[in-house]
């Protein structure tokens, strides 16, 4: 039976309305990637982990998601060691 995977949203965060969002983003996104989770999200996602920028019109700026694949096993560990986050 093989394995099944799921895309994720690992790590989220806002972002204030800038002249260039996603070159403000890249200091948070980095940040994440050398944490305790980024690194072990890094290590077992089954692609290269993705972010996404959408508008947050209530907060006048921008809301960051970093999206990852992972395997049931590690999917399972993830939820249990650093909290659910939102399937896609």
């Amino acid at each position: 039976m093989k394995e099944q995977s799921k895309n994720i949203v690992v790590h989220t965060f806002n972002m204030g309305d800038v002249d260039d969002p996603d070159l403000y983003a890249a200091v948070p996104i980095l940040k994440w990637e050398k944490s305790e989770v980024g690194t072990w999200v890094m290590e077992r996602a089954v692609e290269v982990p993705s972010w996404h920028r959408r508008s947050d019109p209530f907060n006048y700026g921008y809301t960051y998601e970093i999206r990852a694949t992972l395997s049931g096993q590690d999917l399972t560990f993830f939820n249990l060691k650093w909290g659910g986050q939102i399937s896609l």
